[in-house]
């Protein structure tokens, strides 16, 4: 359906427009059907009708596709004017899927202006008779989501009717989600849900699965975009619906949805759909000063008191640190402003990408390019514009750092058909040039500097796992490893590097020294 024809195509649909006035939230009911003509009577019958006290509510049917009389028993139900409130009866011509059906219902909700949208099923796996418990949290601002669990009451799932292996799956599952999510959910595969429909707009859950595990990629989102989920006890009820979901296929997608989350935390892999941060929890570069890193390279070797250049300091976490723990004179400069709480010398605001900054780089001692190379269109023109500058100055060094795009992990994924963009890290999206050791010399070598040291840098694993005694364990491992095959091992690399001297300067060197030889030779004895 065309979507300039929305609203003409349902002028039974409230249309919301100045409503804001009205006391009352408005609450929809999203009951998704797929061959539910024994039970949708029923599920419709059962939702409160004292839900009109406190909300201006409306139902909304969508049968699947099915090829029963779901939709006809929606509709007897609808013009039975049984119920207190609006009942809207859709029908997909064609299968749209579990997820495809929510993604429907929340966009309508959406579109119309609802406050809140439950969903329940219409098999009446889950009661409606519970819709005001649920709605409670939502409606008292405590959070963006309400979840009914069949696990938060002791046995009550099994005493439920949840054959065994059901239960044992979903707790299994369960767990195993919480711990790659860092969430502690009872349950995470109910289809009792009450989100806010603000919150709906602040993720992309159109992106998500049509299939069942929409579910799981829609509480991703939520976790991601640092929205509140909360869950309420639920009743258990089987009876005699059919189960379509397929436990094995299911699973296996849950559990792969949330390790691609996880991949994604750590920048091996991207998905736009789980790229949901509040802006302020964005920022891709932290400091990694308190374990083996480039940042921690770059202090170690800067000597103490010296004038130093941060081209590209990003949070200044470095520069900063080298003023405190090196008393150094310290300028920085980047794309973006420093966090308010970051005290330099000097600050200067500039893209390295139009060259570099109109300041006299010979009277600093060195000059830091720390994982910006690899994000600047044309790195050659920096470093030739970078010797050049230093031409009369053999004595600065440049201490750069770039990741690895021969680390094990890559290659991996290639050998699997993989290379996934993400949001940090070596792959991270915004690169444009992408090294290896010899590339990385190779960049500098050719432009005229010599490299003093080059050192292989371990992956940061208290970005991922924290800053404990198992990351520093693994830390200390990849650095034994790197020590065995440097290329293949390393995450990043780091080298020294500096100016060849120039013609010019060998040239006055060598005048100055004949001139000094000369007047020893022309002395009187």
């Amino acid at each position: 359906m065309n979507a300039n024809n929305f609203d003409a195509n349902y002028k039974g649909v409230p249309s919301l427009e100045g409503r804001k006035s009205f006391r009352k939230s408005r609450l929809l009911i999203l009951v998704v059907a797929y061959y539910a003509e024994q039970t949708i009577s029923s599920v419709l019958a059962r939702i409160p009708r004292s839900l009109v006290n406190d909300y201006e509510t409306e139902v909304l049917v969508i049968d699947d596709g099915s090829r029963d009389s779901t939709f006809e028993r929606s509709v007897q139900v609808k013009n039975s004017a049984a119920l207190r409130f609006p009942i809207h009866v859709l029908f997909n011509p064609i299968n749209q899927g579990y997820g495809g059906n929510q993604k429907i219902g929340y966009h309508f909700a959406r579109r119309n202006n609802f406050d809140f949208v439950a969903l329940i099923h219409g098999d009446g796996q889950y009661a409606p008779e519970r819709l005001p418990d649920l709605l409670a949290p939502l409606v008292n601002k405590s959070c963006h989501a309400c979840f009914g669990s069949r696990m938060m009451k002791r046995g009550g799932a099994l005493s439920g009717g949840m054959p065994l292996y059901k239960f044992v799956g979903n707790k299994l599952l369960s767990w195993f989600e919480n711990k790659i999510l860092r969430s502690s959910f009872t349950e995470l595969h109910s289809g009792y849900r009450i989100y806010s429909v603000a919150a709906l707009g602040k993720v992309p859950f159109e992106l998500n699965t049509n299939d069942f595990h929409f579910d799981t990629e829609i509480i991703i989102q939520f976790l991601n975009a640092g929205l509140t989920i909360v869950e309420k006890p639920i009743p258990t009820y089987y009876g005699d619906e059919i189960c379509r979901v397929n436990g094995l296929k299911y699973a296996w997608n849950v559990a792969r949805a949330v390790l691609k989350a996880r991949l994604q935390q750590l920048g091996l892999f991207y998905d736009p759909k789980f790229d949901c941060a509040p802006a302020g929890q964005k920022t891709r570069y932290l400091p990694k000063l308190d374990y083996a890193s480039t940042h921690r390279l770059a202090v170690e070797i800067v000597t103490p008191s010296t004038r130093v250049l941060d081209l590209g300091c990003a949070g200044g976490f470095v520069a900063e640190s080298l003023k405190k723990e090196k008393n150094c004179t310290v300028v920085g400069t980047d794309i973006e402003k420093l966090p308010h709480h970051i005290i330099l010398d000097r600050f200067i605001e500039h893209d390295l990408n139009t060259g570099l900054p109109n300041i006299p780089l010979k009277s600093y001692d060195y000059i830091l390019m720390l994982d910006v190379i690899e994000h600047l269109s044309k790195p050659e023109i920096i470093i030739n514009e970078l010797r050049d500058a230093l031409k009369l100055s053999p004595n600065v060094k440049v201490l750069a750092s770039t990741g690895n795009i021969a680390f094990i992990i890559l290659r991996l994924q290639l050998f699997l058909g993989q290379f996934n963009y993400g949001k940090r890290g070596i792959l991270d999206l915004t690169h444009t040039r992408l090294f290896t050791f010899s590339s990385f010399r190779r960049l500098f070598e050719q432009n005229g500097f010599q490299i003093l040291q080059t050192n292989g840098v371990p992956a940061p694993f208290p970005l991922a796992l924290g800053n404990n005694w198992i990351s520093r364990f693994f830390i200390r491992i990849n650095e034994l490893l790197i020590h065995v095959w440097r290329n293949l091992f390393s995450y990043q690399i780091f080298l020294v590097a500096s100016p060849y001297p120039s013609l010019d300067f060998l040239l006055q060197n060598a005048v100055k020294a004949s001139a000094e030889r000369e007047a020893t030779i022309a002395a009187p004895k």
